[in-house]
C-alpha cells in the first residue's frame, strides 16, 4: 500500500499538502501511510490509492481534541492544535471486520442502520437500500427492542449506530436483549456496550457518508453481487447528507435558467420592418381607406336593419309590451313585469 502512495509524492514539489482545509507536512502523510502497512488482512481486502485518497480527502483520520481512554489504541497523534489524529490503517481494518460479520447475518433484515444525527440519516437509509438491511433515520422510539407491545418492535441481530452517544438509547437497549454494536466512534466516543468499533470521524458529513459507503461496497463484494475488478458504479455522492435550504436554492435557480431558456425561444429573433413583421410570416397587403365606400357600407347595414325590422315585429305581433322598454311601462315594476 505504502508503495501505491510514493508517486503521489513524487508529482509533488511542494513541501506541504492541502487535505479536507487542513494543512499536514509530507513527513506526517508518510507516517500516517506506513501506518497501514501494519493491517493484517489478506492482499485482495487492502486498501487500494483511490480508497486511501477518498479517506483522506473526507477528513475520516480526523478526531476531536477530546478523547476517551477506551479509544487511546486507535488514536495516531495529537496535532498542536490539540485535534486528534486517528489511525486510518485500524478504520480500515474494522471496516472489513464489520463488512465479515453483516455477510455472516443470514437474513439481511434482521440487520439495523441507526442514525440519530441528521448528517448520517441520508447515509443509513442508502446503506439499508443497498444491502437489504433495515433503517431507523431519526429519534429512536425507547422500547423499539424491549416492549413487545409496541408498533415500531422489532428484534434484530445486529446493530450498525452512527454515534454511540447520540444514539446511546439504542446502544443502552441492544445490550438488554443480547444485540451485538457495530459503531462508527470517533475519539471522544464511549465505548460501553459497543461489541466493534470503527475508529473515524463521526460527525463530518462526508465522513459519515463514505464510511457507510465503504461498508456497503465490501459486504456486497463478499456477498458476490458485485466485482472486486470493477468500480461499483453507485456514487459516493449519494449517501453524503443534503441540507433542504441548499436543495430548494439550486430547484430555484435551475427553474429560472429553464424560465429564461423557454422566454428567449418564445422570443423572435428578428424583424422585418419592410414588411412589419416577423421573418417568416405572411405579408398583409395594404388597404387604402376610402371615405365614400364606407359611408355607402354603413347606408347598407342601416338598410338591412329596417329591412329585417318587420319580421322582428311579426315574432312579437302579439304581445303588445313586445319591445317595449322600462322606461315605456305603466305601472310599477311588478305589473310591468306581469305585462312582460
Amino acid at each position: 500500500c505504502v508503495n501505491l502512495i510514493k508517486p503521489l509524492f513524487a508529482k509533488s514539489n511542494q513541501p506541504r499538502l492541502h487535505i479536507d482545509t487542513e494543512v499536514i507536512s509530507t513527513d506526517e502523510l508518510h507516517q500516517i501511510f506506513n501506518t497501514m502497512s501494519a493491517i493484517n488482512l489478506p492482499p485482495i481486502l487492502q486498501p487500494k490509492e483511490e480508497d486511501i485518497q477518498m479517506m483522506l480527502s473526507a477528513g475520516v483520520h480526523t478526531g476531536t481534541k477530546n478523547s476517551e481512554n477506551a479509544m487511546r489504541d486507535y488514536i495516531w497523534r495529537r496535532r498542536q492544535d490539540g485535534v486528534h489524529i486517528l489511525n486510518i490503517g485500524k478504520t480500515w481494518e474494522k471496516l472489513i471486520l464489520a463488512a465479515r460479520i453483516i455477510v455472516a447475518i443470514e437474513k439481511p433484515e434482521d440487520v439495523i442502520a441507526i442514525s440519530a444525527r441528521p448528517y448520517g440519516m441520508r447515509a443509513v437509509l442508502k446503506f439499508a437500500h443497498y444491502t437489504g438491511a433495515q433503517s431507523i433515520a431519526g429519534r429512536f422510539t425507547p422500547g423499539t427492542f424491549t416492549n413487545q407491545i409496541t408498533k415500531q418492535y422489532r428484534e434484530p441481530r445486529l446493530l450498525i449506530v452512527t454515534d454511540p452517544r447520540t444514539d446511546s438509547q439504542a446502544v443502552r437497549e441492544s445490550s438488554y436483549v443480547n444485540v451485538p454494536v457495530i459503531a462508527l466512534c470517533d475519539s471522544d466516543s464511549p465505548l460501553q456496550y459497543v461489541d466493534v468499533a470503527i475508529p473515524a470521524n463521526n460527525k463530518g458529513k462526508h465522513s459519515i457518508g463514505l464510511l457507510y459507503w465503504f461498508l456497503a461496497r465490501e459486504v456486497l463484494r463478499m456477498r458476490d453481487s458485485i466485482s472486486r475488478e470493477m468500480d461499483w458504479d453507485v456514487p459516493v455522492d449519494l449517501f453524503f447528507h443534503r441540507d433542504p435550504e441548499e436543495l430548494r436554492k439550486a430547484d430555484e435557480e435551475q427553474q429560472a435558467k429553464l424560465d429564461e431558456a423557454a422566454a428567449a425561444e418564445a422570443a423572435p429573433t428578428g424583424y422585418d420592418m419592410e414588411m412589419g413583421g416577423a421573418p417568416g410570416a405572411e405579408a398583409v397587403p395594404e388597404v387604402a381607406y376610402d371615405p365614400e365606400g364606407a359611408a355607402e357600407a354603413v347606408a347598407g347595414a342601416v338598410a338591412g336593419g329596417d329591412a329585417a325590422a318587420p319580421a322582428y315585429r311579426e315574432a312579437g305581433a302579439g304581445d303588445p309590451s313586445y319591445g317595449a322598454g322600462w322606461d315605456q311601462a305603466e305601472g310599477t315594476t311588478e305589473e310591468a313585469a306581469e305585462q312582460w
